[in-house]
């Protein structure tokens, strides 16, 4: 009893294995015809192509090492199938089948791997029309593999216990290139959510991998374009930023970006790091004399998103300061006194030696001048004197009639008022009585 048990757990174990390891022949066939997949450490099961059931054949290797008699493989039912108990990748290669009476012949190829698993997804919005996911498998199969990327809407209306629900139909995300692992939903809604569904398949299965994605939590924009660094002349420690939005990035003025902005010397490993108000900047911390590096990235203008990456780094060095010599002009080169006395004994000679004769000086003329002393003042405090003049008498002649007016009105008011009353008006008169009836 126990022997038929095992007997048919084993044809159980070598029925289920055809059926995993079955050759690929249909019009989405995986390799060139003859070809046979199988998974690492398990029993796969090799079917020679052209003969019956019944039909006792023989199994050899391609490379002419044996197979039977090893403890890991065997006939299999009706004596054409070869069974491989863990297959490992000794067991790759090509198998050749032959009948015994000689009258067919065929060969098969076995290719071992392992299913799918689900792969790794990610996605990415460089701005906020457009958004792309891209994959990675989470183990190699070691089989030919395809991907398949579809994605699906959020809709907030009508919810069903308290979740959004999706769209009806998937839609499909296409690569950009055939075989690339990336792919890009166009006309996306800024404010929306998605869910992406990325397949791995390959001839033992498929696997699929699901993420919820809204296009402000995976907005990253693309570095800043044109970095320049220009030097200011005259100021040794000053460096002038300059540049531009990226190219993938929509101008429009309701989504904006904010930019950061390091920068170090070649000598130093510090960087310090601004934020501008818009696209170019002024540092006024420079070293002077030394070379500087500078990179800048970019945010969408609320915070949405992320920061991308920095950009391509720019160089740029201070101008030098302008001395009295000039700008051009060192320390080191300027000459020194006894040159200049030098120079300027020889250039006394030559003249005195041009002209021998001693020129005369004229007299200062003891008459007046007829023409007036000309004014050297600069014009534009000319206009200024003037012009505080005009404001100062303007002010005056108004304070001047404003008095004069209050003064007529309060004059004007005296005359027409009554005489106010003495001081002893309210008393009442007294007649007045001799001095001898006082007494």
């Amino acid at each position: 009893m126990s022997s038929s048990c095992f007997g048919l757990g084993r044809v159980l174990v070598i029925v289920a294995a055809a059926l995993v390891s079955v050759p690929s022949t249909g019009p989405e066939a995986w390799g060139p015809p003859g070809v046979q997949y199988g998974q690492l450490g398990e029993t796969v099961v090799l079917l020679c192509p052209g003969v019956t059931l019944g039909t006792l054949v023989s199994w050899h290797r391609a490379d002419g090492h044996a197979l039977l008699g090893t403890a890991r493989s065997e006939l299999g039912l009706g004596q054409r199938e070869l069974v491989l108990e863990q297959a490992d990748s000794k067991d790759e290669g090509t198998y050749i089948c032959q009948s015994q009476d000689g009258g067919t012949r065929g060969s098969v190829t076995l290719q071992l791997g392992y299913p799918p698993s689900r792969p790794m997804v990610s996605c990415r919005a460089s701005d906020y029309e457009n958004f792309s996911c891209s994959w990675s498998p989470s183990r190699v199969s070691g089989l030919p593999t395809r991907y398949i990327a579809s994605y699906r809407k959020k809709i907030i209306l009508g919810t069903e216990r308290g979740r959004p629900a999706l769209s009806a139909d998937p839609w499909p995300c296409l690569p950009e290139l055939p075989g690339a692992a990336r792919c890009v939903v166009h006309g996306s809604e800024f404010w929306s959510q998605y869910r992406i569904n990325v397949t791995e398949v390959n001839p033992l299965g498929a696997s699929a991998r699901l993420l919820d994605v809204s296009m402000q939590s995976i907005l990253r924009p693309d570095p800043p374009q044109g970095l320049r660094v220009e030097p200011i002349p005259g100021a040794p420690r000053r460096l002038l930023v300059s540049w531009a939005y990226p190219n993938s990035w929509p101008l429009q003025p309701h989504f904006l970006l904010k930019f950061r902005l390091q920068y170090r010397p070649v000598r130093h490993l510090t960087w310090s790091m601004v934020e501008p108000a818009g696209l170019e900047e002024v540092i006024t911390d420079a070293v002077a004399g030394l070379p500087h590096v500078v990179r800048v990235s970019a945010r969408d203008f609320l915070d949405a998103g992320t920061w991308s990456d920095w950009s391509e780094e720019a160089w740029g060095t201070p101008s030098p300061a302008l001395t009295a010599f000039g700008p051009s002009t060192r320390p080191s080169e300027r000459p020194s006194e006894t040159e200049t006395l030098t120079q300027m004994q020889t250039q006394v000679q030559a003249q005195t030696e041009m002209k021998p004769e001693r020129q005369v000086l004229p007299r200062p003329s003891l008459q007046p001048d007829s023409q007036p002393l000309t004014d050297h003042r600069d014009p534009l405090e000319q206009v200024a004197v003037v012009a505080s003049l005009g404001v100062f008498s303007f002010v005056g002649l108004a304070a001047g009639a404003l008095a004069l007016l209050l003064w007529l009105k309060l004059r004007a008011n005296r005359k027409g008022a009554a005489p106010k009353p003495g001081f002893l008006a309210s008393m009442v008169q007294v007649k007045t009585m001799p001095v001898a009836q006082i007494l």
